[in-house]
């Protein structure tokens, strides 16, 4: 038999959930797109929501709201969530939304608080819902109170919010029981920061699925971590904290010995595809035809992001400040031991291309192993521009540059520049 559906669809203005006194919130898990790289960090924030007694999706479920996107994420959400999800609209979920997830403009009262959830999609607060609002705020019962809408209200960091005018009527709506409301709270902006706007505090979470993005030169990517915000009461007041997701927080699936042994079969195959075309890529441009150089490139590149999708799923990285010291190793192992072994193994065996191969990459992989250790300290890692040899693959990184490759004696050139952008 079929369980009860996890996302809810809301037909009723105001919904009351007596039992409720919790709740998870993820901002903009699907606005980029619903490939698996991307998923993985929403079924993470899923799985962590499973403390809450409901989750809230505070907008931009999908990339575009037509059927096949609302159906792919409500098929992934169903199958991973753990208690029920409610949906706010994002300007992203467009077109079908109400066939899926219901009204735009609805209550939530909980226990020990209410959340009104507004669509401002639009840029604009609708009548109907702050019409809402009011009747909300005017129970006697209702005392705590979130409002959420997607698109923030006017604050200090971004200026991607909505009119001040439209503020004003936000305000309006809420002033006869500002004292009610304990906190404002959006999505849309993919990062996380936290305010005081009409004196109250204004949380922004957009840190659930999509590209964690520049806010302002205090908040930048490189300081946010993929996240969600978990609501509760301590002692009759209603509280939040924000929960970092770490890359390894859904491993439901890797835990399945059949699937991770043909996952990693997979990701095998495509990497190999990925390099088969652009060797060929390579061959094509030798001979002048660009136009199928160009397209094997294309291809590489789609297997590539295959290869990428299917590892994500078995994927159990390290937390990223600490991930790059945990890639030493195995570069050391390599030019110390197995391809120095597998060198003179073809050297017996009179396999001189063999032999070049496996000395060529140990040479660049004990290069590899020391700009790792360097970069452990990402802060303090300051080499702006790196050359690739692409005959052997040597890595040239300092002040001097040769001429020529000193592994292979390729002309600079030829060298692939690998140039850092500005941060």
């Amino acid at each position: 038999m079929m369980g009860r559906s996890r996302i809810q669809k809301v037909e009723d203005a105001i919904v009351y959930l007596p039992q409720v006194t919790s709740m998870g919130v993820i901002g903009d898990p699907g606005c980029e797109g619903l490939g698996t790289y991307n998923m993985k960090v929403y079924a993470g924030a899923l799985e962590k929501s499973a403390e809450d007694d409901i989750t809230l999706i505070a907008g931009d479920l999908v990339p575009i709201g037509n059927q096949h996107y609302y159906e792919e994420i409500s098929d992934l959400t169903e199958i991973i969530a753990h208690n029920d999800v409610y949906v706010l609209r994002g300007n992203h979920d467009t077109g079908d939304y109400q066939e899926y997830f219901g009204r735009k403009n609805y209550a939530l009262i909980a226990r020990d608080f209410a959340v009104v959830v507004l669509d401002n999609a639009m840029r604009t607060f609708e009548q109907e819902g702050l019409d809402l609002l009011k009747q909300v705020l005017a129970m006697e019962d209702v005392r705590q109170v979130i409002i959420t809408f997607h698109i923030p209200v006017p604050n200090h960091f971004i200026r991607n919010s909505v009119s001040e005018e439209e503020f004003t009527r936000l305000k309006e709506a809420y002033g006869p029981w500002k004292n009610k409301v304990k906190y404002l709270l959006c999505g849309h902006v993919h990062s996380r920061f936290e305010d005081v706007t009409d004196g109250i505090p204004l949380i922004c979470t957009g840190g659930g699925g999509a590209l964690i993005e520049d806010v302002s030169e205090d908040i930048r990517a490189s300081d946010v971590e993929h996240h969600m915000v978990h609501f509760y009461m301590e002692e009759g007041t209603l509280c939040y904290r924000f929960e970092n997701l770490a890359e390894n927080s859904y491993d439901r699936e890797r835990k399945i010995p059949v699937l991770k042994e043909n996952l990693e079969k997979t990701v095998a195959g495509e990497l190999l595809a990925h390099l088969k075309y652009l060797m060929f890529a390579d061959r094509a441009k030798r001979r002048g035809l660009n136009r199928i150089a160009n397209l094997f490139e294309a291809l590489a590149a789609s297997e590539y992001h295959h290869a990428r999708n299917f590892y994500s799923v078995i994927e159990n990285p390290a937390p990223f400040r600490g991930s790059v010291k945990t890639f030493v190793p195995g570069e050391e192992f390599e030019y110390q031991h197995s391809y120095r072994m597998l060198e003179e193994y073809a050297k017996e065996k009179a396999a001189p291309l063999t032999g070049q191969a496996f000395a060529g990459a140990a040479a660049a992989e004990k290069v590899h192993a020391g700009l790792l250790e360097e970069a452990s300290a990402m802060e303090h890692f300051e080499k702006d521009t790196i050359y690739v040899c692409p005959i052997c693959g040597y890595v040239m990184a300092g002040e001097y540059i040769p001429e020529r490759c000193p592994v292979c004696g390729g002309p600079k050139r030829q060298y692939e520049v690998f140039q850092a952008g500005q941060e």
